[in-house]
């Protein structure tokens, strides 16, 4: 990378900030820059993070994205992403959301969880996932794009820390030995209607391979994945349209539910 380049990243940076600050939506970063390779997009992404903490939030996990066929057909990718999580971005289940602070916002359902040892490495296998989790729970990510529309590529995506808005957290619960996420059924309701559904296989065929993957990503930058974090999945089922006036809510089996009301 050259000067020119960090240039180009820091100004991505700031106009993504500023897009959201405003809310007021900017074009996507790849019709500046057609075929804008990923590793830049997460270099985007990292620097408007950056900013964020040096404004004084802080990191409490990572999301896998688009790892469902689900979310993959309806963004037209064949690959996951992963963003950051932060402090201010996180709600307890019950909370209310203002839906004019947000830009273009949809809502999934997932299976999320909290480390309780470091995940770290290029080639984690199931085992040590599985192994590193402490405790699992449902959330409800708010994906937003600050961009003119959600006709965005892989790499938008990214560089938009993964469309990360919200993220709304379940009661945790510890993962027992006999829980068989894979199987574990979510169904999303708005305004107490069901509306979607999907099993946890649905991400990469087991949710806990998100751990894997994420693990791996981050060995490439030199970090990992690390105790006390949360991690979400990836949305078991095709996000659906936010709305004002709205509550919805998830809930399966062997987890407690999960209920965001939007004004």
């Amino acid at each position: 990378m050259d000067a020119q380049d960090d240039r180009w990243i820091a100004a991505m940076a700031s106009a993504l900030l500023a897009a959201e600050y405003e809310r007021v939506p900017i074009d996507a970063l790849t019709v500046r820059r057609p075929g804008l390779p990923l590793e830049t997009a997460y270099r985007v992404q990292g620097a408007a993070v950056a900013r964020r903490i040096a404004g004084g939030a802080r990191v409490v996990g990572h999301k896998a994205g688009v790892t469902s066929q689900a979310m993959q057909e309806q963004m037209g990718v064949d690959e996951p992403d992963s963003g950051v999580l932060l402090d201010d971005m996180v709600l307890p289940t019950g909370s209310t959301l203002a839906r004019p602070v947000l830009m273009q916002p949809r809502v999934e359902a997932e299976i999320a969880f909290r480390l309780g040892c470091d995940l770290v490495g290029a080639n984690v296998d199931l085992e040590e996932a599985r192994a590193a989790v402490k405790e699992v729970f449902l959330a409800l990510e708010v994906i937003d794009t600050r961009f003119t529309s959600w006709r965005i590529t892989v790499a938008d995506s990214i560089a938009d820390n993964a469309s990360c808005a919200r993220v709304v957290t379940g009661p945790m619960v510890p993962l027992s030995t006999d829980m068989d996420l894979a199987a574990e059924r979510l169904v999303v309701s708005v305004d107490r209607t069901a509306v979607a559904s999907g099993e946890g296989r649905a991400v990469l065929g087991d949710p806990l391979r998100a751990l894997s993957w994420l693990a791996g990503r981050l060995h490439r930058f030199g970090d990992g994945l690390r105790a006390g974090q949360l991690v979400l999945a990836g949305a078991v089922h095709a996000s659906l349209p936010l709305e004002a006036r709205s509550t919805v809510s998830v809930c399966s089996l062997h987890l407690p539910p999960v209920e965001l009301h939007v004004r």
